[in-house]
């Protein structure tokens, strides 16, 4: 008797020159697909790679039966970007979304991960018990001024319904965190913990982390409120110390005017600032960027 899950599942598999490493992972994500469900598909982003990943990749897609498609980047984007073009690319019921090639957890919690969505979960996440100092620091910040029940986590990968990639596409044109979006999207989220730690990333993380607080968060307009009233008590104090030595002592001439307004105006300078990056903030909410991809080709590969 067949028991494996009708529901389509994509694997979306982020590739930037991971060498045999990449046909490995693939070789062994296929494997667990293969025995869970009667139909799937991989799609590896090619993301500008330079060694030998696509051609490694290519020939093992010519050797197996897995449906294999290889979306190739007309130039370097970055994993978030990249994986937007995957999961556009996808059309599984549920998305599997490999952010790298390192096999940090036991290939069990694939399958673990869907059993969690059939309990009504829309987003799950599959996260190591130990972080990197870097990462728990990061997430502290964003967890704390992040506008969600949900908190964001180091994630080895995720397991997302279509509902869920649709909601977010849907609330914004562009994912510049794919992570923070599916929070934000008011859907049911999961994690799932396992004993281990990530290896260290690529680079790029701190630009994703500041664009992270800048847009998902009020870290920022926080941050200008604190600058402000620190500057304005910096003011009050300065006021108050020239006032006294205009009375107390004896100032050169002209000195207590010029202090006055460069106390004054400063404070209002910073005042103002604050009011900018408010709207700023507000406007980077509302209107991302409209280009979010280039897509060289893609090529479908099976046996």
């Amino acid at each position: 008797m067949n028991t494996k899950e009708n529901n389509f599942i994509s694997a979306v598999v982020y590739l930037h020159n991971d060498g045999a490493r990449a046909v490995e992972f693939c070789r062994m994500l296929a494997g667990e697909l293969d025995a869970h469900f009667q139909q799937y598909e991989i799609v590896a982003v090619d993301d500008a790679c330079t060694d030998d990943t696509v051609a490694q990749l290519r020939a093992w897609g010519h050797e197996q039966t897995a449906p294999l498609t290889i979306l190739h980047m007309s130039l370097y984007h970055g994993l978030e970007n990249a994986m937007n073009a995957g999961l556009d690319a996808a059309i599984g019921d549920y998305v599997y979304e490999f952010d790298a090639t390192e096999a940090t957890c036991p290939a069990r919690y694939i399958w673990e991960a869907y059993t969690t969505a059939m309990q009504g979960n829309d987003i799950v996440s599959v996260c190591p018990q130990s972080l990197r100092d870097g990462s728990g620091l990061f997430y502290k910040i964003f967890n704390a001024n992040f506008p969600s029940i949900y908190k964001l986590r180091t994630d080895a990968f995720r397991l997302v319904s279509r509902r869920a990639v649709n909601r977010v596409h849907a609330t914004s044109a562009h994912l510049p965190y794919r992570k923070a979006a599916y929070a934000a999207s008011g859907l049911k989220m999961a994690d799932l913990e396992y004993d281990g730690t990530l290896p260290k990333r690529r680079g790029g993380r701190l630009g994703l982390a500041l664009d992270s607080l800048a847009l998902y968060t009020d870290a920022g307009f926080k941050a200008s409120i604190g600058v402000t009233l620190c500057m304005l008590a910096l003011a009050v104090a300065e006021l108050i110390y020239t006032l006294v030595v205009f009375f107390t002592g004896r100032p050169v001439a002209g000195w207590t005017t010029t202090m006055f307004v460069l106390t004054l105006g400063f404070a209002g300078l910073f005042a103002v600032l604050t009011i900018v990056v408010k709207y700023l903030a507000l406007l980077v909410d509302l209107v991302f960027k409209q280009q979010k991809y280039l897509v060289e080709s893609i090529e479908k590969i099976q046996k």
